[in-house]
């Protein structure tokens, strides 16, 4: 279990309400490029809904330390934070104080006995609270800003100053370049801190928004970096050459952090890879009411699992900063739980519904305490179902789950089990209720309008009906082997489609030979199972063979617009968020990377973007991601992504993989990129609203 440092688990896990601050004391240091900053005036506020509140306030001495003391009855709700304005920096060139300094520390609800505020406690706060900064002001929803705060240790020490337990962690320190873009964001805000010569012009040009206004502060300069990490990404990290050129005869650069990019990143995000809880080879994962990600894991730690024979998973629950609340090998097994896929859900009673690929079946779970409260067989209708996906809970409290192997739609009626009934089904050829009829249906979504969403992944099309009455279903043609659906806030569903649309006759010949399962008429178990298996494979060469896919919008009236090629940045995609702001996610399963997509309310997008247009740069985010599946957005703007496959065709694809990598076909862990997205309300249950 990972250190919490000085945060207590109530900041994380804040519910409506934030635990009231205890009155107490403060001792801290202000620092910028390794060395004290004198005269600077330091304010303690606590944020939440609205403008912050200060509590104290101190001016630091010339060795850059201060005290603060909240006085009895100052203390009241809400997150803990300092920021350090002003003073003379004494690592810099003597030049005076400094009215460009702006240094922040997010504290959490408990009041520290010590603190470093620093340009890496800056970059921390910024970019954790991204979604909640303006300027020196920080604020917004209760449960936001408490993961905000909880994910600041994981970057920082606050009582030193200094790096984190998570970021240098063997995940995340050299398997990803999270660490050196960290010291590289801290050592360029050092120069302007320092004062070295028109440091602070060049910063607040290059952070500053189109149409905007320059910052006039390090910290500003901080937050817009965070809020648009796309921005002149290049630009900024010419800037490090341009402060702290490599000096003559030496080899490294004059810094205060080290290590630090050698390299122009493509994107100025902050990713964090975690593990544990029994994450592996992730498929689905949803967010809770408390901003806990849960996640499908298709196979168990530690097993050699391929796609002949696997060793199914359970759930991972994990905290919003990343430490597992589940068992650390098994996560939550029993009720029937077998190799979970793509099918997760969370309803407002406290359930986690999944459904199993290998137990060909659907699990309910507690979601305070993982108890499975479904049978230990689970519900599969007296051995009806087949390799199960998606499943959803509508806001009316019904639960709809599909049979991807057997081209059905279950539906349990209040979420009660013993009224399930099973649609979709075929007999002669026709579908026997009504129009209703699915091809290896994948994922599903609920509109405003009370009607579900269902992808076809075994074709080209999405069927939609009332929830009321599926047998009268509409189906639109959207790009071949669609995955993920999505509701934004307008009632439009968004659609990837993992292999989009081949542009010749011949292609779409040989995909539909690759990926076609042919297993109609098997019956032996074995047979079943070696032919899903190499439908996977064949979807896989297909996504080596012919990268790309697409995204399709389809609106309320049913129009389906031109897909959307995210100017190439889609490749393979698979799952499919939407945030606060309707701004597209996008999982690119073999591209490795997140996209981020204008979605239908154009004004909340960059200047001069239109919707389908990519917001993220042309190879989409990345960092710490291997082949991946979902992709989530929690209440403080963290864009989660579901790691699944790590080495299928070294390992996963042999039936006698090499011994050395027998168990390396699960994907590792689980990432999260830091304040990247607009605030979403969860468990997501409907379309999205803005938390």
């Amino acid at each position: 279990m990972r250190s919490l440092g000085l945060l207590a688990l109530s900041s994380i896990l804040a519910l409506a309400s934030l635990p009231a601050l205890a009155a107490g004391r403060i001792e801290g240091l202000v620092e910028g490029g390794g060395g004290p900053i004198a005269g600077a005036d330091v304010i303690l506020r606590a944020a939440g809904a609205e403008a912050p509140r200060k509590l104290a306030e101190a001016k630091t001495g010339d060795d850059g330390r201060f005290e603060l003391t909240i006085a009895d009855g100052e203390e009241g709700d809400g997150v803990l934070y300092l920021v350090a304005t002003g003073g003379e920096p004494k690592a810099g060139a003597g030049h005076g104080p400094n009215p460009a300094i702006a240094l922040m520390a997010t504290l959490g609800t408990e009041v520290p006995q010590r603190v470093t505020i620093n340009e890496l406690t800056t970059i921390a706060s910024a970019w954790t609270g991204a979604q909640f900064l303006d300027g020196t002001a920080l604020s917004g929803n209760a449960l936001g800003l408490g993961i905000a705060a909880g994910n600041v240790p994981n970057l920082v020490d606050r009582e030193t100053g200094g790096l984190g337990p998570v970021i240098q962690d063997p995940l995340n320190s050299s398997q990803t370049t999270t660490l050196a873009k960290f010291n590289t964001l801290g050592i360029l805000l050092s120069a302007c801190v320092t004062d070295l010569p028109g440091a602070c012009d060049k910063l607040f040009a290059v952070a500053t928004p189109p149409g905007g206004t320059a910052p006039t502060d390090t910290l500003s300069a901080a937050g817009n970096i965070a809020r648009a990490p796309w921005r002149d990404a290049d630009k900024l990290f010419a800037l490090l050459d341009d402060f702290y050129p490599v000096p003559a005869g030496k080899r490294w650069r004059d810094v205060p952090f080290i290590p630090y990019l050698n390299f122009a990143p493509s994107a100025w995000t902050l990713s964090l890879v975690h593990a544990g809880g029994g994450l592996n080879s992730l498929g689905g994962i949803a967010i809770d009411g408390d901003g806990n990600m849960w996640a499908d894991d298709n196979f168990l730690v530690g097993s050699q699992s391929t796609i002949y024979s696997s060793f199914g998973g359970g759930l991972s629950k994990i905290a919003p900063d990343g430490r597992p609340l589940s068992p650390m090998t098994t996560g939550f097994r029993g009720g029937g739980i077998d190799g979970p896929g793509f099918g997760i859900a969370i309803s407002g009673d406290d359930k986690v519904w999944a459904t199993s690929l290998a137990g060909r079946n659907i699990s309910v779970f507690d979601r305070k305490t993982g108890a499975p409260l479904s049978p230990d067989a689970g519900y599969d209708f007296g051995g009806k179902l087949g390799s199960m996906q998606g499943i959803i809970v509508t806001p009316s409290g019904d639960v709809w789950a599909l049979d991807n192997g057997n081209d059905q739609i279950v539906h349990l009626p209040g979420g009660d089990a013993s009224k399930g009934r099973i649609l979709g089904r075929t007999e002669n050829g026709k579908p026997v209720d009504g129009t209703l009829q699915v091809k290896a249906p994948f994922h599903l979504a609920v509109d405003q309008q009370d009607r579900i969403w269902v992808t076809n992944s075994g074709g080209d099309t999405v069927v939609r009906f009332p929830a009321s009455d599926p047998g009268k279903a509409e189906t639109f043609k959207v790009g071949f082997a669609p995955r993920a659906v999505a509701i934004d806030s307008q009632g439009n569903a968004w659609v990837a489609n993992t292999v989009g649309h081949p542009d010749t006759a011949e292609k779409l010949a040989l995909i539909k030979d690759k990926i076609e399962s042919k297993i109609e008429g098997l019956t032996d178990p074995q047979s079943k199972a070696e032919a899903e298996a190499k439908a996977w494979i064949g979807l896989f060469e297909t996504l080596q063979e012919f990268p790309g896919g697409d995204v399709s919008m389809i609106r309320p009236d049913g129009t389906v617009l031109p897909a959307f090629g995210g100017n190439g940045s889609l490749v393979g995609p698979w799952g499919v968020a939407i945030d606060g702001n309707d701004n597209v996610w996008v999982a690119n399963s073999t591209g490795r990377s997140v996209a981020q997509l204008c979605g239908a309310r154009t004004e909340t997008c960059p200047p001069g973007l239109k919707t389908g247009d990519p917001i993220s740069p042309s190879g989409g985010y990345v960092g710490g991601l291997q082949i991946i599946t979902d992709v989530a957005v929690d209440p403080a703007g963290n864009v989660w992504v579901a790691n699944n496959w790590d080495m299928p065709a070294e390992a996963g694809f042999k039936e006698t993989p090499p011994e050395a990598i027998s168990t390396r076909f699960g994907g590792d862990g689980a990432v999260v990129f830091l304040g990247l997205a607009k605030p979403v309300r969860t468990p997501l249950i409907g379309p999205v609203e803005a938390q």
